[in-house]
């Protein structure tokens, strides 16, 4: 059983008497977006390691443990070894920590009694150090034991600072922070200004961990500019996904009125909509509403080309666009069901309704479904020698 422990405890700078681990995050308060990471990394409790409980900590608490994680407040060791699996694993964060769901999932594949360690002890990235050339990054997994060794010492000891000394003291073993994870706006954090720009470095993270070509030039630099302004007025997800659903339906309805061209140009704000509303779910924990995101980008992909190829072979009194557009649609979706590594170029439904933007616009529709149905061909046609090869 993994067991994930928060420390909250420390004070905002600059805001006497709010803890640093209620601060605003990405729309939610800081200590939430710890329990989404450690609740994606398998963790099924949650301790809170706590001096004090404010109105505003309770009420996260609260939305926390409506997750489906159980969270206990404990003020010391001896509460936690009460409540923790005593064959259990610790995951645990430190007080203000900022960090990526990569970076405490690969930890929490670690074993027993291993810290997270940068070598730079003047970054914010450092919390403590450990020894002459490395410094905690905020992340360590340990036994249950490293629990009993504190209980063992004063009670007024700092927990957090005395657990990791007494890891440290046990041999813990040492994994560097990732380069990458630095860029991505890992480091400890309690001024809410700086809280809010490494929130914007984790958001573009979130984003740029999409490898398709489709999300990397198209949806990612778009969501990045327009996420920011979504966390900061703390719109929901699902406020998000409604608004690009009912854009997605007003412009499948529109392709008979307006033409492909500028339907097609509305659809693609739908798609950016779409996978702005799946990120912020990403980002609060609110999967549900993340995966639906990403199911309607591929549902409106499939509607939209299907409905401009429709369209268009009535148009032209030919029945040349609707065949093109069937086919191009089915060796892409099949191409997409098939096992094993996508290609970054591979073809999608988002990806077969920007391809048609451009073509559509320039009155060119019938060629741009060809394209579309030669892309998904060669995509599946790729898709299926790859896994002839595994095989």
């Amino acid at each position: 059983m993994r067991t994930g422990l928060i420390f909250a405890t420390e004070e905002a700078e600059r805001q006497p008497g709010v803890l640093a681990a209620t601060l605003p995050f990405g729309g939610m308060t800081l200590i939430e977006y710890q329990a989404r990471l450690l609740i994606g990394a398998g963790v099924t409790q949650l301790l809170v390691a706590v001096a004090r409980v404010t109105p505003t900590l309770a009420a996260a608490i609260n939305r926390i443990g409506r997750r489906g994680a159980s969270v206990d407040l404990v003020r010391s060791a001896e509460e936690a070894v009460a409540r923790a699996h005593p064959l259990g694993t610790i995951l645990a964060l430190a007080d203000g920590l900022v960090t990526t769901d990569a970076v405490v999932a690969a930890m929490a594949l670690e074993p027993a009694d291993t810290l997270l360690v940068t070598p730079d002890d003047d970054a914010a990235t450092a919390v403590e150090r450990v020894d002459a050339g490395h410094c905690w990054a905020g992340v360590a997994t340990l036994s249950v034991d490293r629990l009993h060794d504190v209980v063992r010492l004063p009670r007024e000891y700092d927990f957090q600072s005395t657990l990791l000394r007494v890891a440290t003291q046990a041999g813990a073993g040492h994994v560097l922070l990732p380069a990458r994870a630095i860029r991505a706006g890992h480091g400890v954090e309690r001024d809410a200004a700086t809280l809010e720009v490494r929130s914007r470095d984790v958001l573009a993270s979130l984003a740029e961990a999409r490898s398709g070509w489709i999300d990397r030039y198209c949806f990612t630099p778009l969501t990045r500019l327009i996420l920011p302004l979504f966390v900061r007025r703390r719109v929901p997800a699902v406020g998000v996904l409604g608004a690009g659903a009912a854009i997605a339906l007003g412009g499948l309805a529109a392709i008979p009125w307006w033409g492909a061209g500028p339907a097609a140009v509305v659809m693609v704000v739908a798609m950016v909509l779409l996978s702005a509303g799946s990120l912020l779910g990403w980002l609060r924990g609110e999967d549900a509403q993340a995966r639906l995101g990403e199911q309607g980008i591929a549902v409106l992909g499939v509607l939209s080309v299907l409905g401009i190829a429709g369209v268009q072979a009535s148009s032209v009194g030919s029945g040349t666009a609707a065949v093109l557009g069937l086919a191009g649609m089915a060796a892409t979706l099949i191409g997409e069901r098939v096992p094993g590594p996508v290609a970054p170029w591979a073809a999608s439904a988002a990806t077969a309704l920007v391809l048609l933007v451009p073509f559509a616009l320039g009155g060119m529709t019938t060629i741009g479904l060809a394209l579309i149905a030669l892309h998904g061909a060669v995509s599946l046609t790729m898709a299926i020698e790859t896994l002839r090869r595994r095989v």
